[in-house]
């Protein structure tokens, strides 16, 4: 059995993420081999669409497998991590700038690398038990594949809370937020799959479309707003203190939990975002932190406590976000030597 099962099937391409066990995390190899089933297609006659999806019900694909990463990284060696990011970024941007229609069916968690997967497409379906979040603060990375484009492009500054608190999302919380277009109730994924196959007309879909279960993000997203519209980091966590309701109570509880340098870089990092005009451009910009993440950053010490030793008590490099430096903050985000910085394609 593969990790990856990639396929043609009458009008479609088909990639299926094969790991149910590990939460179909996604590996080196895998990004490999997405990358080369999109490059093998560009140009395939009569293939209408690309169908991504996930064996298993309790995930689409929950991040990428960090376990090497880690361990080079943990040894001093930051290059693996680095080609890791870069050829994964890769292939991020060509499913982002694929010119038919590519379809992901996103059930359960689809977090981090699940999301640089299964986010990029035009029709990216959710169903009764998605959860979509960006958690990299809380293991010292920031949110990227792409995904911090999609949190600047959020209404008010939901992309801001998001980042700082690695929430998760319900599938109608993903629509209003950016990651999903549409909801159709799980049991009627088989029988549109095998629709999409038959025809490759991706507007069937609206034949499955219903409505999903209210989320908690429109209700929340006033306090939000008047929160994280606050310029500096302190200011924001100010306030939350000193509003005194359970919903600002629970959301500084969230940042607490996570890596100050993180929360504080990805703040900076969505609103730097919003300039951004495609997302080979965003992982560009992504691409600064992450590269810098193990050596300079909590990365390590994140995935040694949460996942490593899962002691969850990490040794953050600072208190709190509002001890960061801000000229920390800009070192993590100032551009970068690598060649990679520019995304270039793979020759």
């Amino acid at each position: 059995m593969t990790d990856i099962h990639i396929r043609r099937e009458k009008f479609a391409g088909r990639i299926t993420l094969n790991r149910p066990e590990a939460l179909n995390a996604l590996t080196y190899d895998m990004c490999i081999e997405i990358e080369k089933a999109f490059d093998e297609w560009r140009d395939a006659p009569g293939l209408r669409l690309v169908i991504i999806d996930g064996e298993g019900e309790r995930a689409f694909c929950a991040g990428g497998d960090i376990a090497e990463m880690y361990r080079t990284a943990a040894a001093g060696d930051y290059e693996y991590g680095r080609r890791f990011w870069r050829d994964e970024y890769r292939m991020n941007a060509k499913i982002s700038e694929w010119p038919r229609p590519v379809v992901s069916f996103l059930q359960g968690f689809t977090m981090g690398g699940g999301v640089g997967v299964g986010c990029h497409g035009t029709h990216r379906i959710v169903c009764e038990n998605s959860r979509i979040a960006m958690p990299e603060c809380g293991i010292g990375l920031v949110p990227d594949v792409g995904g911090s484009l999609i949190l600047a492009r959020a209404p008010g500054r939901l992309g801001e809370y998001l980042a700082a608190t690695a929430a998760r999302m319900n599938a109608a919380d993903a629509i209003l937020v950016g990651f999903a277009d549409a909801f159709v109730p799980r049991d009627h994924w088989p029988e549109l799959k095998r629709d999409l196959v038959a025809t490759g007309d991706a507007s069937r879909i609206s034949r499955f479309s219903a409505d999903p279960e209210p989320g908690r993000l429109a209700d929340l997203r006033p306090c939000v707003d008047s929160i994280f519209e606050l310029e500096r980091i302190d200011e924001i966590v100010r306030s939350l203190g000193e509003r005194g309701t359970k919903a600002c109570a629970d959301i500084l509880e969230s940042i607490r939990r996570n890596s100050p340098l993180s929360v504080a870089v990805a703040v900076s990092l969505v609103r730097r975002q919003r300039s951004s005009t495609s997302v080979r451009e965003a992982l560009s910009l992504e691409y600064r932190v992450t590269s810098r993440a193990a050596e300079h950053g909590d990365f390590i010490e994140g995935i040694r406590a949460k996942i490593v030793d899962k002691d969850g008590k990490p040794n953050w490099r600072h208190g709190a976000a509002e001890d960061v430096p801000r000229d920390e903050v800009a070192r993590m985000l100032a551009p970068t030597a690598d060649p990679f910085a520019a995304l270039e394609t793979k020759g």
